[in-house]
């Protein structure tokens, strides 16, 4: 996200009282975050609505809440751009023994609130962005999804049906494996 103390979240006063709790709210520049084809650009804002609460277990705090930032990225059917914004339910995790990876520590008396964000962020960016749920593709008249019913296969001399041949496909039609 971004570089110095402004992420860092101050809890030592949280440690020393099992089960209370701070309401945190921030809005906080966001480093490039990208998979498949779905983009967070460097430099946009993700607004974070976060609870920071301890437990009765010893130097341990639960960080819940929500991280939102704006997103672009391609429709995967009509490779039209798309934009939105990602909301990302946080549900979090710091020990100050972390004992696997699934854990955040806390480091001093602080925890950062920045890498538990991206990595939020991160995780719920889609894998496979639709423009909409009924899209049906770049040019649905010349590429329909189903065949339409004037495309049925017509039979060859000998009976058999012949196969509706892609033109893209055709060099492959020529392509014989005799021994």
């Amino acid at each position: 996200m971004t570089e110095g103390r402004e992420l860092r979240l101050g809890v030592g006063d949280l440690l020393q009282r099992p089960g209370t709790r701070r309401h945190v709210e921030r809005e906080l520049p966001v480093e490039a975050l990208e998979v498949s084809g779905s983009v967070i650009d460097a430099g946009t804002v993700a607004s974070l609505d976060l609870t920071v609460e301890s437990t009765a277990d010893p130097g341990t705090l639960t960080l819940t809440g929500t991280v939102t930032a704006r997103w672009h990225g391609t429709c995967r059917r009509c490779l039209d751009p798309i934009e939105g914004e990602l909301e990302s339910d946080v549900h979090e995790v710091f020990s100050r023994v972390p004992l696997d990876d699934e854990v955040w520590p806390i480091e001093g008396d602080e925890i950062d609130l920045g890498a538990a964000a991206r990595e939020s962020l991160l995780l719920a960016l889609p894998l496979a962005p639709l423009c909409s749920e009924t899209c049906r593709g770049p040019a649905p008249d010349d590429f329909p999804a189903q065949p339409s019913d004037d495309a049925h296969p017509e039979a060859e001399p000998d009976g058999a049906p012949s196969r509706l041949a892609d033109p893209r496909w055709a060099a492959l039609d020529e392509l014989r494996f005799d021994d």
